[in-house]
């Protein structure tokens, strides 16, 4: 591949709260761009990328599923996301390695709060956007609002480049700004397609969104700027080219409008995402860290997207099926050939990639040889998961790690025979190795196994799985919310761990300083780990060994046994001997110290509070108020929309056990809601005292 070549690649996902209607997006996407022969539907569990049994059976997208596509001479790398919070990881992990995203918002729903979510990681990665406004042709839709909001909550570089021609029963196209021409479509496919004059009762506000997207995207290219300032005609391709740039920065939202359902709109999606979304080459390179010829720190470099360069490419998922694991990968730079041996820079293992595969939803195309650009599944990897940096074997390098965020949620799992017991570690192990955010642990106490992840359908789905496609059969407890234990108050604490057993002994003294932090972020590191040791009281080699035993004392809990977090620890003084001192005892020492330092500064639990959004019917907002009051609810907003009433809050996740069918028989099965983690807060008092009881 050359450089030209890599100027055509698109790799975009498509990303929404649930119920926007991506997947019915994407499967237009394929019809259009010729990847299928008829369009899914996802309420018919036809969906081409809703392939998997469960994704089918529920009607929601579970696992991201990528699939390549022509357009107009670009050829389009796109991964299909899920909407559910649980399954955030999906979108988490795509949009990492991806270069541009297309958020579809629904037209009555607007932003809602998984809309936000998918916004923040976007904007974690530097991802460019496109907003497409969906489901115009759905009584009660109002692209105006939804525009405002995006505005408001999301972007105020959101730019419209396109706009409706009617709403509801009356939708029946779309005003092309750049062009200023109204495009209509003359069949139910969507296959038939009219330009014409804009409607004259449009043409006013047409002229008006035209001269305001020319204005924002005039401060991207300094001759448009200029032909602006001397009011000449601007042309569709300079337009273009401006909105493009300022896209590319993330500081242009390009906005469209359309029907998917009703097959209106999709075309311009796949016309703006070759016109406006970055190709590699836009990106530019990413960051990485190479050993030093001398010596063995690593050093920054810059990873150009190169096909002719040393191999680099980021393991970002694995899925496991009955032939083995699939590693899908991003090629940021050189080629990767089928047979040929690579290196895990992150373990430092060497690695033989067997077979390379192009992947369409659940199907597989052959391919010898990708380079940078691809989005491939690699068949052969033994080593590798999640986040893992693959490079030339020459060229080590390593290349930033996923954000996984931390599970909120567990529940005790059995198994019902001596057969499965000896199963069930092996097929945990193999959910945990494809899932970052399911994790597995055996209580010391209890013996039970316990599961934990982003949610109860998180979980659900994840038995069924090993129901389904590991035949294990397994009984599960309640659900139980993963708390914290935090400090009340600022102590010192000393640990001595000293041994003499006739030989060499164990000699370690460590000091400590402990501190509340404020944060009850989700995703912060719990320990603030630090060192203010002077005059060689204890010589820096046994630092990490000491932060060791404070980090692995707090993953275990100190006095109620659930882990601790948002803790400033700083080393202030200790103690060694010149024979005696080793790694071991000074990690034992820390460990001591902690456990000193948290008894005498008394603990408080912390609770995962969920950010909380019910869409009901206005006649039900009182009852649907009550409810949430009685579980502990804080009520941040209402919105009233239409006839229905949008009810925003956050809610302690202890409280939501059981909240779907309790919400269903509040409003006579009326009610929608969705639910994501927000942050950790206190404990009352009261509820405290029945849990540590």
């Amino acid at each position: 591949m050359s450089t030209a070549e890599l100027s055509t690649i698109r790799n975009i996902g498509i990303a929404a709260h649930i119920d926007a209607g991506k997947t019915t997006v994407t499967e237009r996407i394929l019809y259009y761009a010729g990847k299928t022969y008829k369009m899914g539907e996802v309420h018919d569990g036809t969906a081409v990328m809703d392939y998997d049994p469960e994704e089918q059976q529920r009607g929601i997208t579970i696992h991201a599923a990528a699939t390549t596509l022509p357009w107009r001479g670009c050829t389009i790398n796109l991964i299909d996301t899920p909407g559910h919070v649980d399954f955030t990881i999906e979108v988490e992990r795509s949009l990492r390695v991806l270069d541009g995203c297309v958020v579809v918002f629904c037209g009555v729903g607007g932003v809602e709060a998984q809309s936000e979510t998918v916004w923040r990681q976007a904007d974690r990665y530097g991802v460019p956007r496109l907003a497409f406004i969906n489901k115009l042709d759905r009584v009660g839709s109002d692209w105006e609002r939804v525009l405002h909001e995006i505005r408001d909550h999301l972007h105020e570089g959101a730019v419209t480049v396109q706009l409706p021609i009617g709403s509801g029963a009356d939708f029946e196209g779309i005003v092309d700004l750049l062009r200023m021409k109204a495009v209509y479509y003359r069949n139910d496919l969507g296959t038939k397609i009219d330009l014409a004059d804009i409607p004259e009762d449009l043409l006013p506000m047409a002229e008006l969104l035209r001269e305001e997207l020319i204005e924002k995207a005039a401060n991207f290219d300094d001759h448009l700027m200029q032909r602006y300032l001397d009011e000449h005609s601007v042309g569709v391709d300079e337009l273009t080219a401006a909105i493009r740039a300022g896209c590319v920065r993330s500081e242009l939202i390009p906005v469209l409008c359309g029907s998917a359902l009703r097959n209106k709109g999709i075309q311009l999606v796949l016309d703006a995402v070759c016109d406006y979304l970055p190709d590699p080459l836009d990106v530019g390179p990413v960051t990485g860290h190479a050993p030093q010829k001398r010596g063995g720190e690593l050093e920054e470099v810059e990873i150009q997207p190169d096909p002719d360069g040393p191999f680099v490419g980021l393991v970002f998922k694995i899925a496991t099926d009955a032939h083995g694991d699939l590693h899908w990968v991003r090629v940021y730079r050189g080629r990767l050939k089928a047979g040929s041996r690579v290196l895990n820079m992150t373990r430092d293992k060497k690695e033989n990639v067997q077979r390379i595969w192009r992947m369409h939803a659940d199907d597989r195309i052959r391919e010898d040889s990708v380079s940078a650009g691809d989005i491939v599944a690699l068949v052969g990897l033994r080593n590798s998961v999640t986040g893992d940096t693959l490079s030339d074997t020459r060229h080590p390098v390593t290349l930033e790690k996923l954000r996984v965020p931390k599970t909120v949620i567990a529940m005790a799992i059995e198994p019902r025979t001596s057969e499965d017991r000896q199963r069930l570690g092996e097929v945990l192990g193999v959910l945990m190795r494809e899932d970052p955010t399911f994790e597995f642990r055996v209580d010391p106490e209890t013996g039970q196994t316990l599961i934990a992840g982003m949610g109860e359908l998180h979980l659900e789905v994840l038995i069924h799985r090993m129901l389904r496609d590991f035949r294990l059969n397994v009984r599960v407890g309640r659900p139980r919310v993963s708390y914290r234990e935090t400090i009340r108050e600022a102590v010192d604490a000393e640990g001595r761990f000293i041994r003499q057993t006739g030989g060499r002994g164990h000699y370690g003294v460590v000091a400590i300083r402990v501190q509340p932090r404020p944060s009850g972020d989700l995703g912060a590191d719990p320990i603030d780990f630090r060192s203010d040791i002077k005059g060689g009281a204890i010589p820096e080699p046994y630092l990490p060994s000491i932060e060791r035993g404070i980090r692995d004392a707090a993953a275990a809990g100190i006095i109620t046994g659930y882990p601790l977090v948002d803790v400033s620890v700083t080393v202030t003084d200790g103690k060694y001997h010149d024979v005696d001192s080793s790694e071991i005892a000074f990690e034992a020492a820390a460990a001591m110290a902690l456990e000193q330092a948290v008894e005498k500064a008394g603990v408080r639990l912390l609770e995962p509070i969920m950010r909380l959004q019910v869409t009901a019917p206005n006649e039900y907002f009182g009852d649907v108020s009550a409810d949430l009051m009685s579980r502990r609810a804080e009520i941040q907003d209402t919105e009233l929309r239409g006839t229905t009433r949008v009810i925003t809050a956050v809610v302690p996740l202890a409280a939501m056990f059981g909240y779907a069918t309790a919400v269903r028989s509040l409003t006579q099965g009326r009610a929608t809601y969705s639910m994501e983690p927000s942050h950790y807060a206190v404990v009352p008092d009261e509820v405290a005292k029945t849990l540590l009881r």
